[in-house]
């Protein structure tokens, strides 16, 4: 099951580099499979997409957030 989350996309520099989404809560998740078009840093968007739980990254900076869709919002 999908879920939304809507925040800000940053680029971390955290060993090669991860695009992040620092979420309006405060927390903040690994982009996995963002569309190019998502990688952008500053932009506000609301994503759809799922935590996976069974993936590890070498970034660590948070849980990994899997993107399905997005909408730039203003």
């Amino acid at each position: 099951m999908s879920d939304r989350f809507i925040g800000v996309v940053e680029r971390r520099g955290v060993g090669m580099g991860a695009w992040a989404l620092v979420a309006d809560t405060g927390k903040v998740y690994e982009l996995k499979n963002a569309p190019e078009t998502l990688r952008q840093a500053f932009i506000r968007v609301e994503i759809t997409g799922q935590i996976k739980k069974d993936v590890m990254t070498l970034a660590m900076i948070g849980p990994v957030l899997e993107v399905e869709s997005f909408t730039v919002i203003q």
